[in-house]
């Protein structure tokens, strides 16, 4: 089963609910920015003006979002053959760029008006203004962000959690309005370097978490938990699956390699068999395409094997820093150990402490040749 086949469809479903989404966000922040823009203009309110352009930024952040989306949603070519799903993680770190630019622009022109203020003019219209921008915001933020993390759209949660965060920006600049009009004392450039690094604080953020899909990083525990239940569940022959690597060419495109214990009775026919159900199976179940099984073999007739693969494993576990031990095995014959280890990257030293775990299984079977292998915790 091909790469292209498994993702087809599911991707010309999310790309139009991704567009869709952001349409609405363009629109209700065209809106948002042009009454926010008449007020602030004629109130003379830095903040409300700001405000004003943060919602413009939040609309070009919109259309952005709906480049990435097309692009990442082209079939696989000659270039690119496991697809283009990688835009989107470019046109969320775009979108990340221009909300810290926003802030930064913003906090300059906040930092002008404290060291040349003008007193607003607020009227009952411009609260109104503001009051309801708030209400459309709250309901936008929560509709974007809860679309994004049910498509496991970046782009979209970035918008979404801007647009929240747009909103209590917004109240800042109500409040700040009913003190001026209540006590006649001016917060407006104030509020305003407030709002500026909260919008830059925001902006950083988002860039990290993008930057860091685009060097990659863990996949989800759910998403391994449940590959590994897939497999296991639906093939009883297999007694184990261990060393999953998983490369992500988008958010809903996912090809990896794992290794499954199976036992030593089974004939090559059978374990090709095996492999091709279990790709398909994969793929269909989880959307992840497999590119390649590797075989541990599990003894099921030698007595003396078994005894040898329990106490390795006991040996090894009883290490602190171990998260794993796998792909044991013993050949009475050449008189070798296979087995593989897993280490918590939080042990200071991880060479030193394997090298300690094998000198222990070493100490054990003197008259056998070790050939373990430190594996990552992926």
């Amino acid at each position: 089963m091909s790469f292209d086949s498994i993702q087809d469809s599911a991707k010309v479903t999310r790309e139009q609910k991704i567009i869709r989404t952001s349409y609405i966000g363009i629109a209700a922040n065209l809106m948002l920015s042009a009454f926010k823009a008449i007020v602030g203009f004629a109130s003379n309110s830095i903040a409300i003006i700001l405000d004003a352009v943060n919602n413009l930024s939040d609309a070009l952040s919109s259309v952005i979002t709906i480049i990435g989306a097309k692009v990442a949603a082209k079939k696989p070519d000659k270039k690119h053959p496991l697809g283009h799903g990688r835009a989107e993680y470019i046109s969320a770190t775009v979108v990340s760029a221009i909300v810290l630019y926003a802030g930064i622009a913003s906090m300059a022109e906040s930092v002008k008006k404290i060291l040349s203020p003008v007193h607003p003019d607020y009227s009952l219209y411009s609260l109104l203004i503001v009051s309801v921008a708030i209400v459309v915001k709250l309901l936008l933020g929560g509709y974007v962000k809860r679309t994004g993390k049910k498509l496991n759209s970046s782009s979209l949660i970035a918008s979404g959690s801007d647009a929240l965060f747009d909103a209590v920006i917004s109240v800042s600049v109500l409040a700040s309005a009913i003190v001026s009009l209540m006590f006649h004392i001016n917060l407006e450039a104030w509020v305003g370097v407030v709002i500026s690094g909260f919008i830059i604080r925001s902006g950083i953020e988002m860039l990290i978490s993008t930057v860091n899909d685009l060097i990659g990083i863990r996949v989800d525990a759910d998403t391994v938990k449940e590959l590994r239940e897939t497999i296991l569940h639906s093939e009883p022959e297999v007694s184990g699956v261990y060393d999953v690597i998983l490369h992500n060419y988008g958010p809903e495109n996912l090809i990896g390699s794992l290794h499954i214990e199976i036992p030593d009775t089974m004939s090559a026919p059978e374990i090709d068999a095996l492999e091709r159900r279990i790709t398909e199976t994969v793929a269909k179940e989880n959307g992840i395409l497999l590119a390649g099984i590797g075989i541990y073999s599990r003894n099921t007739s030698n007595d003396e094997v078994s005894k040898i693969r329990e106490n390795v494993i006991k040996i090894v576990s009883s290490h602190d820093g171990v998260l794993q031990v796998h792909g044991v095995s013993a050949d009475i014959n050449t008189k070798t150990i296979n087995f593989d280890i897993i280490l918590d990257f939080d042990v200071e030293d991880r060479p030193l402490l394997f090298g300690h775990i094998v000198s222990d299984v070493q100490a054990e079977y003197p008259e056998f040749v070790l050939k373990p292998t430190l594996d990552l915790d992926i």
